[in-house]
């Protein structure tokens, strides 16, 4: 997916109150002229707002060898500006009661600080200072350089499922960067210098590449008068451009990993797969591979692997997880822990016939209607927060859907039909481009998964969204 350039983006720029056709109530959403894309979401229950700005830069548009700069200059954002001393900005909406963080994910960064409503012109300025003027001292750089290594140490050296993952990644991968971890590469991490950062900033943090959302105690004139007030005068700082990444080649063959670690207590199986992302006006196939998860997975007691597999004493645990909110292709996986006593080839087995029985019947339509109302539940009480609505038009903006596409979700999953799952199933269950990966406890080392000379009729997939690497 491509994002528009500046020009496309001016055409957008409403003169007055935005005239979008069917948007929700409460819902705004305009540009303004230097390409700052904004959406404030009404929210009147509580005397409190969420400020966030997205950046539409991620790891994967980081440049080989320099893996890890998108989250490290995340970190280098809070160090301060000319007006700012290191960290005063997060000590700031910590002494007027707020909270403030940051994340950074493959497809964009993202800053966001939850506060009074009427502290908003606060942050709004303070945030606003660092899109256009951060600074990062000499001593900075390197220190917290050091604190992005001790995170990775911490968050992925010391866990054996999270190096697992990133081996899982990089095979699933071939050639895109979506292969490559978010915090980064250690080799790599360690030679990171204030030059990467700097450069960093001044090619991507622009407000023609960010999207201002404000949801909670605000209205619509309120949010336009402080946006022109506060970001109006940043320029931006030239056209944005598309984001053309290495694309994955046809993928033709499965492959198998596995690792032992003393520290893992059970074995776990992940199979994964590349699946289709949510696309702008075509989020179809995206909405069926959703319900397709929920239908193997999503409850231990009623999906379709919980029933045959952990309810009848063949699994411990068994998942399906899918994340449409991406740039380009992305993953869909199936995860188990086998029973007690059951060897892994065993195991694996009894998945591949209960993934065939589903390919053969499909879903039942009890279960079908089942786990769209749960899905729909389950984002209604997501959203029931101004953060969470805000995180929602956040990420689907991020990763280049556009406002009615985040708008039309709710009704393209609740059109999904059997026919419609299956066909998500055929297409990615039916690949024989798999990753089956087996982390084992150092004990079980000697007796692994006995390679299968060809795929079972269904494989199955990956294993859950791509990560965010939070503060």
């Amino acid at each position: 997916m491509h994002r528009p350039t500046l020009p496309a983006l001016l055409v957008l720029t409403l003169a007055t109150a935005p005239a979008l056709a069917d948007m929700p109530e409460g819902i705004t959403h305009f540009t303004l002229p230097n390409g700052l894309e904004t959406v404030v979401i009404e929210d009147h229950r509580a005397p409190v707002v969420v400020q966030m700005v997205w950046y539409k830069i991620g790891s994967a548009d980081e440049q080989p060898g320099k893996s890890g700069i998108a989250h490290y200059l995340e970190h280098l954002m809070f160090k301060g500006t000319d007006t700012l001393e290191p960290g005063e900005l997060s000590k700031t909406v910590t002494a007027n009661g707020g909270s403030d963080n940051a994340f950074t994910s493959y497809d964009y960064t993202a800053y966001f600080q939850r506060i009074a409503s009427d502290r908003l012109p606060l942050v709004m300025g303070m945030e606003a200072d660092r899109m256009a003027n951060l600074r990062i001292g000499e001593d900075d750089w390197q220190a917290e350089r050091q604190v992005v290594l001790e995170e990775r140490a911490q968050r992925v050296d010391s866990d054996p499922g999270s190096l697992f993952a990133e081996e899982r990644n990089a095979t699933l991968f071939y050639n895109h960067p979506y292969g490559r971890p978010v915090i980064g590469w250690r080799a790599e991490m360690e030679g990171l210098t204030r030059d990467d950062a700097l450069a960093w900033y001044d090619d991507h943090y622009s407000p023609n590449e960010a999207i201002l959302i404000l949801a909670g105690d605000v209205t619509p004139e309120r949010a336009r008068e402080l946006a022109e007030r506060y970001y109006g005068p940043i320029p931006a700082k030239g056209a944005a451009e598309p984001r053309v990444r290495p694309q994955e080649p046809v993928q033709r063959s499965p492959r198998r990993m596995q690792m032992t670690d003393p520290r893992v207590p059970q074995p776990v199986m992940t199979r994964s797969y590349i699946a289709p992302e949510r696309n702008p006006g075509d989020q179809k196939d995206a909405a069926a591979l959703t319900v397709l998860a929920e239908l193997l997975g999503g409850s231990m007691q009623t999906s379709v692997l919980g029933r045959e597999l952990a309810l009848k004493g063949k699994a411990l645990w068994v998942n399906a997880g899918y994340d449409g909110f991406s740039v380009d292709p992305t993953s869909f996986g199936i995860s188990l822990v086998p029973a007690d006593g059951m060897a892994p080839e065993e195991a694996e087995a009894e998945l591949d016939r209960a993934l065939a029985d589903f390919l053969e019947t499909g879903p039942d339509p009890a279960d079908l209607d089942r786990v769209k109302t749960q899905i729909e539940a389950a984002r209604v009480y997501t959203l029931d927060s101004a953060h969470g609505r805000a995180y929602d038009y956040g990420q689907g903006l991020a990763t280049g859907l556009s406002v009615e596409d985040v708008n039309d979700w709710p009704d393209i999953l609740a059109s999904v039909t059997a026919e419609d799952v299956m066909a998500a199933a055929r297409q990615v269950l039916g690949s024989e481009a798999t990753v089956t990966g087996w982390l084992l406890p150092a004990e079980a080392a000697q007796t692994p998964p006995a390679a299968r000379a060809a795929p079972a009729p269904a494989p199955a997939p990956t294993d859950t969204p791509k990560p965010e690497v939070q503060g």
